[in-house]
């Protein structure tokens, strides 16, 4: 180092790691020739520079990992459960006070909400009716051809249609597209500390932000429902048309003489129960993000995952319900 002119931190830094590698390495590595200079240049950059962290030793699993795994995955899941009937009967609450002071309703958001996760999801909701009604029908009729009772592919479609598929599908667009959209508007108020900000203000978030998204729901979800329905029925029509030869008229009068109209009322009136279920659980979720991205994208695939397992929960619950009782 004797020839070395000047020497910055830079040059320090890479003479230094040199010979750390080579001292790892077993090989020597000795600096000399330095002048007082380099010397205390060096010594101040060996200080700053970071201690390699040791290597961890590996502990191989053991028999009972992987059940307190699966007993942390399960407490952490009891624990949200907990959290979210807590944050349920909040909104209950609130909306008992509602309804004593109807005043504090703010109908601006409402009608915006019901703009954005009402109205504005008719288009693909009336496109996903109308091609399951393509498939029932097609599915049905090449398997109703065999025995000679293609006619009946009427009452399939129709059945199926108003009774279960029609809500059910429409409640899981919903949940993806506008409980997803809630998490995600409520979870950027959090990041922003908007909501702590309201508090301080003496304004209720569940009033301001989640009452309005839940009542446009409840209200939007049936309508939804019954326009998905409506288009399963006329793509189902179309296909026995093209596919069997049952004209409009025929599909229309084959419907209203053999289907009940119990079998569209039941597949709505499980529309407010799907609409609570997907309003709570976004706006809920929305409430727990944290200070940064990583939590609202976490916060609102874990929304959307728990609306729709909840929803086809309840739809099996409402269907075994509606067979004891002979509906």
């Amino acid at each position: 180092m004797g020839a070395v002119e000047a020497l910055d931190t830079a040059g320090a830094w890479a003479i230094l790691s040199a010979q750390k590698r080579a001292e790892a390495g077993g090989r020597p590595f000795e600096i000399v020739n330095l002048s007082e200079a380099h010397r205390h240049l060096l010594a101040t950059v060996a200080n700053a520079m970071p201690e390699p962290e040791p290597r961890r030793r590996t502990i191989p699993g053991r028999p009972g990992d992987g059940l307190a795994q699966l007993g942390q995955e399960v407490a952490g899941g009891l624990r949200g459960s907990l959290d979210s009937m807590a944050f349920f009967g909040q909104v209950v609450a609130h909306l008992g006070g509602l309804l004593i002071h109807p005043r504090r309703l703010r109908l601006t958001p409402l009608v915006h909400h019901m703009q954005e996760a009402g109205w504005n999801a008719v288009p693909i909701v009336t496109l996903m009716g109308f091609l399951i009604g393509i498939v029932l029908a097609f599915q049905g009729s090449t398997q109703l051809k065999a025995f000679g009772a293609e006619v009946y592919v009427v009452d399939l479609v129709a059945i199926s249609i108003l009774r279960e598929l029609g809500i059910l599908l429409t409640a899981i667009i919903v949940a993806g597209r506008s409980g997803s959209a809630f998490t995600a508007a409520i979870g950027s108020m959090k990041m922003r500390e908007e909501i702590d900000a309201m508090r301080v203000l003496g304004l209720d978030p569940i009033d301001r932000l989640v009452l309005p998204r839940l009542i446009a729901l409840v209200i939007l979800l049936p309508v939804l429902g019954f326009i998905a329905s409506m288009a399963g029925l006329v793509g189902g029509a179309l296909m026995a048309w093209i596919d069997l030869g049952i004209t409009p008229g025929m599909f229309r009068t084959q419907l209203l003489a053999d289907t009940d109209v119990n079998h569209a009322i039941i597949g709505l009136v499980k529309a407010p129960f799907f609409a609570v279920i997907i309003a709570v659980i976004g706006c809920h979720q929305g409430m727990q993000v944290s200070g940064n991205a990583e939590s609202l994208g976490s916060h609102t695939s874990r929304s959307v995952v728990q609306a729709i397992f909840l929803v086809i929960v309840v739809d099996a619950l409402f269907s075994v319900f509606f067979a004891v009782w002979g509906l």
